[in-house]
């Protein structure tokens, strides 16, 4: 898709997540200070690479307006990391993040996993380098916004969810985001979270707007990095299962278990696109044609993703087909 070809509408232009969105950005309504008895939780998918995309529609609202409208931000996976970044401000200067930085055998790399030489993905490296380094993540920052972040997290031995949004340091918040960035099966063994083994929360709770219905958002803007669709299991979500039940018996199982209630959950985001419902949830993400691999390393593409998805979300929230274009850091 090109960058000023209009995106097919799948959503109410005036669907009420899109309604309170506008009216408190328009009343300049601020976190802590609300009056319309709302809450608005802001979901965020990671997913390896695809985090470009929920990257980039977070660029979206912020260039439009709509920073300070959520009460609660959830992420999942490298969503979390992009939720941390959106909460900083200037969210479109670390979208480079995965075209400029993580595009990279040094980061992700298959061909050396499958020779057992290495994890496929280094995320130490990403955190020490990059997350730490080359486009430093402001942690002060984060832990002073008014609007918390819940970072979700698997804790292995429990065979549980968590999602935290209460940290005593920097150093803590650093831990939640590696921890809750650790894939069970693109990484070696587990991370550690307050003393206990960790891995990322995706593992048990497939999309993060599950964790903001349960917190009792009445509102959610969820934001994908995949097409909300069906997708029957695989021989990688085998392998993972087994990897899990190796780690601890029975997290496998509540690993399929958790995948089967995830193919419910973005069938019902689908349909609460279009259909009034309570809690309101609007689920943006790709258009299937447009969909990257979680280990998609071409810059090319990683650029391509986010305009598409920057596009989409812009869309939305302004009304217009086509919306605005992404900035990069390299244009």
């Amino acid at each position: 898709m090109k960058p000023d070809q209009p995106v097919p509408l799948a959503w109410s232009p005036d669907h009420a997540v899109l309604e309170l969105m506008r009216a408190r950005r328009d009343t300049g309504s601020r976190p802590g200070a609300r009056t319309d008895g709302a809450k608005l939780g802001l979901s965020v998918e990671g997913g390896g690479m695809r985090g470009v995309v929920s990257g980039a529609m977070l660029v979206a609202i912020e260039d439009h307006g709509f920073a300070d409208v959520f009460d609660a931000v959830y992420g999942g996976s490298s969503g979390s990391l992009n939720a941390a970044y959106f909460l900083t401000g200037n969210v479109w200067r670390w979208l480079s993040i995965y075209y400029e930085d993580l595009s990279t055998t040094r980061f992700l790399n298959i061909r050396a996993a499958l020779l057992g030489l290495r994890p496929v993905l280094d995320i130490d490296w990403a955190f020490d380098t990059v997350v730490d380094g080359t486009k430093p993540l402001d942690y002060t920052a984060v832990l002073a916004s008014a609007t918390p972040l819940h970072v979700s997290i698997t804790l292995v031995d429990e065979a549980r969810v968590i999602a935290p949004d209460r940290f005593a340091s920097a150093a803590e918040l650093r831990s939640a985001l590696r921890a809750g960035a650790w894939l069970p099966v693109a990484t070696r063994g587990t991370a550690e979270f307050r003393g206990e083994r960790a891995l990322d929360g995706g593992a048990l709770v497939s999309h993060p707007s599950r964790l903001a219905l349960q917190d009792g958002a009445t509102h959610v803007l969820s934001v994908s990095s995949r097409a909300c669709r069906p997708v029957s299991p695989g021989l990688l979500q085998r392998y993972a299962a087994w990897r899990l039940d190796r780690m601890r018996p029975g997290l496998g199982r509540r690993f399929r278990e958790a995948d089967a209630e995830g193919q419910s959950d973005r069938l019902r985001l689908v349909e609460w696109r279009t259909q009034p419902a309570s809690p309101a949830v609007l689920d943006l993400g790709p258009r299937p044609d447009a969909e990257i691999s979680r280990h998609e390393i071409d810059p090319t593409r990683l650029v391509a993703a986010a305009r598409d998805a920057y596009q989409t979300m812009s869309t939305a929230l302004t009304g217009v087909r086509g919306g605005a274009s992404l900035r990069l850091t390299t244009d």
